[in-house]
């Protein structure tokens, strides 16, 4: 942990020594996640709901899903760059050194910038708790917070499935897309809300609906309370990724550039 602290510290050092354009490239992406909660309050402005749902709960919907994400790639940035690690064969030399691969290539790339959609999703929480978008207690309050955590660690796993692949492409899938980033754009609303199909995708295949529509059924009364126990069920995700990682560095050829 020391040394992972240390890593980040560097990072966060190297982001700065530009600080015009640090706080720039934390603008457009806090413009970029802004502008995508916008259509929800243009549309609920005219309509009052959608699905049954309010502003306020939509709201806290959507910080769940922005802090998971940013949270992630904020740690996972190195996770995220993979395919240039191995074209360049630098996962030649970080295989020659004496610490977990995984572990180097989180150290390898990190992306503090993304701190502001974390702080920007905090905000959001703030308004949404105040807006009575939920009738809190002290188990809700920690539903919550395993939302947000266990989001972090089932998009890790994304990060890391789509990692894997380009053990054997040596190129990111773009289809991958739909689950890494595409939660911004789609994890505004609840994924009930999407049909039956999406929903069981999101709940049996890439387990995002387990940090995000069941437990908010619970936190909105609208389903029972085991629904609060399903993030913590969601990290289950993270032992196949686990497996897989390992079938890749077991298949890893270098690519000699």
């Amino acid at each position: 942990m020391k040394l992972y602290l240390k890593f980040l510290s560097i990072h966060v050092r190297s982001a700065m020594t530009y600080r015009a354009s640090f706080f720039l490239s934390c603008l457009g992406h806090l413009l970029i996640t802004t502008n995508v909660f916008l259509s929800v309050v243009f549309l609920l402005d005219r309509f009052g709901s959608v699905g049954g749902y309010t502003l306020p709960q939509l709201s806290l919907c959507y910080a769940v899903i922005l802090a998971g994400t940013s949270l992630a790639e904020c740690f996972a940035r190195g996770i995220d760059a993979f395919g240039r690690i191995l074209s360049e064969a630098q996962f030649d030399r970080i295989m020659l050194r004496p610490r977990p691969l995984l572990f180097q290539v989180l150290c390898q790339d990190m992306k503090p910038t993304m701190f502001a959609r974390v702080l920007q999703a905090a905000v959001m929480l703030v308004w949404a708790i105040g807006s009575g978008a939920v009738v809190w207690t002290p188990v809700k309050a920690i539903v919550l917070a395993l939302m947000i955590l266990c989001g972090a660690g089932v998009f890790f796993g994304v990060y890391l499935v789509n990692a894997c692949v380009t053990f054997f492409t040596l190129e990111h899938i773009e289809a991958l897309n739909i689950f890494m980033d595409g939660p911004r754009e789609y994890g505004k609303y609840p994924f009930g809300i999407y049909g039956k199909p999406v929903l069981l995708v999101l709940t049996f295949l890439v387990p995002l609906a387990l940090v995000q529509h069941w437990p908010l059924q619970y936190l909105f009364d609208r389903g029972p309370a085991w629904y609060g126990l399903l993030p913590i069920v969601s990290l289950v995700f993270l032992i196949p990724c686990g497996l897989l990682w390992r079938l890749g560095v077991r298949h890893y050829r270098s690519t000699g550039s």
